[in-house]
């Protein structure tokens, strides 16, 4: 993108002021958007995002600053003025660039530059009318289709010269069923790492009869009782719950400052023994896949909890150094505009050895979760409070009527204690995680798994 003599320059020129790194991360973007809408095409867009970020640290001091200025004046403009919030005793210089070598895991067969924005369309007009069609009393539907084409470049001081190109493609379905009275939505949103072979690889009418169902089957349900009592939550996105108010506090975002529950806990069981929950941002072509991370370090599969023992913790460089351990391939950031940090990529409880029959049928009474929904999570404590978009009660190890309103309450250290079968039927679920370095495709994920006993709000 920029030429090698310009990069070592402006890293020089970050470092004057006695800072001991200095990196310099480029990005393009290029973004196509459709959405559908009341029977109708409403938006087509494309558009292109570009720029820079350089950053420096001095021991655990650190400074960001950005542009999308990528001539050798607007690069070196704002490295100097980054070095102006850094005051050290360091008199180095940038190192001779090593290009990074690695395997491209995420093979692209059809870049989204290359596919014809009718073509897009017409897959959303597809998955528009199935939801649509599946029920008179589905009385709206919204699609949306995105996708973007991204080259990174990172260089630092240490020598470090990485690029990658990620392709990223997603559809959203949005089912809303009304009797006149309630309404009641259901919702898919599948995405890969993958160009436009994403739809040979993922069945796009299913997602959307499955969001107009769940809307349909909710508007039918009764109401959910309260109270507490064992919960099953199914495979899939049901692994938000771990992300959010277990996996965060697994992030050295947090642990590093003291402020998660998992600080300076590993080797100690923090989760029952059927629990072991993993981190890779390796897997073939899934959504938050990619070579490297926002770091220019490749990705890796870590494993966060062993049988319930706690073995390690996603590290980026900064918080790595505060904690004297090395990163894990986990710095992402949104873009060149924030500075990245520790984030989960696809996050998910490993498969267990009991079937989902056997967990249902050892369930005498409770509530089963079928599809979970968004929620709220206290970081520093791990409290939360979850809706679930499907849910039914469980009877006599069978599963009953369905209910709505249905809400998780609790806390994520006692969730994972309390977790007694794991299933072994993994699946992956795709969303976007907002964190303190903006917002990044993230997969949660788990097999159907048991917790003995939560607190469920609903309707008495």
């Amino acid at each position: 993108m920029i030429e090698k003599s310009i990069l070592q320059e402006v890293l020089n020129e970050a470092l004057k002021t006695g800072g001991d790194f200095a990196e310099i991360y480029i990005e393009q973007n290029d973004i196509s958007t459709a959405l559908m809408t009341d029977n109708k095409v409403e938006s087509v867009l494309s558009g292109k995002d570009f720029g820079a970020g350089v950053r420096i640290f001095s021991g655990f001091k650190s400074v960001y600053a950005y542009t999308n200025d990528l001539s050798r004046e607007g690069l070196l403009k704002i490295a100097k003025d980054a070095s102006y919030a850094i005051s050290g005793l360091n008199k180095i210089e940038s190192k001779d660039f090593v290009k990074l070598d690695y395997t491209n895991n995420h093979p692209i067969i059809y870049y989204p530059g290359e596919v014809n924005i009718s073509k897009k369309v017409a897959k959303v007009k597809e998955a528009y009318s199935v939801a649509k069609n599946y029920s008179n009393e589905i009385k709206q539907v919204s699609v949306r289709y995105l996708d973007n084409d991204k080259r990174v470049l990172i260089v630092n001081s240490e020598g470090l010269f990485a690029e990658d190109r990620r392709v990223k493609t997603r559809m959203a379905i949005e089912a809303v069923a009304s009797d006149g009275n309630e309404n009641q939505t259901g919702f898919f949103g599948p995405g890969r790492s993958m160009g436009f072979e994403f739809f040979d690889n993922v069945d796009i009418e299913w997602h959307a009869r499955e969001a107009a169902r769940i809307a349909v089957t909710m508007l039918h349900a009764d109401l959910c009782p309260s109270g507490v009592m064992p919960v099953v939550i199914d495979n899939g996105f049901g692994g938000v719950i771990f992300h959010e108010a277990c996996g965060h506090s697994l992030e050295a975002t947090s642990v590093a400052k003291g402020h998660s529950v998992f600080a300076n806990k590993i080797g100690e069981k923090i989760a029952s023994d059927v629990v072991t929950a993993i981190d890779d941002g390796t897997l073939k072509n899934e959504w938050g896949s990619s070579n490297i991370d926002d770091e220019g370090n490749p990705t890796q599969r870590n494993v966060l909890i062993e049988n319930g023992i706690l073995k390690g913790y996603m590290i980026d460089k900064l918080n790595g150094r505060r904690m004297n351990m090395a990163p894990t391939g986990s710095s992402r950031r949104e873009s060149y505009k924030y500075a990245p940090t520790s984030r989960m990529t696809n996050t998910f409880i490993a498969p267990g050895n009991s079937t989902p029959d056997e967990i249902i049928k050892s369930t005498e009474y409770g509530l089963y979760a079928k599809y979970m929904g968004g929620g709220s999570v206290n970081p520093v404590t791990g409290e939360f409070n979850f809706a679930v978009n499907e849910a039914y009660l469980i009877k006599d190890g069978k599963i009953d009527r369905p209910v709505r309103g249905a809400t998780l309450i609790g806390k994520g250290s006692q969730v994972l204690l309390d977790i007694d079968m794991v299933g072994n039927n993994l699946a992956l679920g795709q969303g976007m995680c907002g964190s303190v370095s903006g917002s990044v495709p993230a997969n949660v994920g788990q097999p159907m798994i048991r917790v003995k006993k939560i607190t469920v709000g609903g309707r008495k």
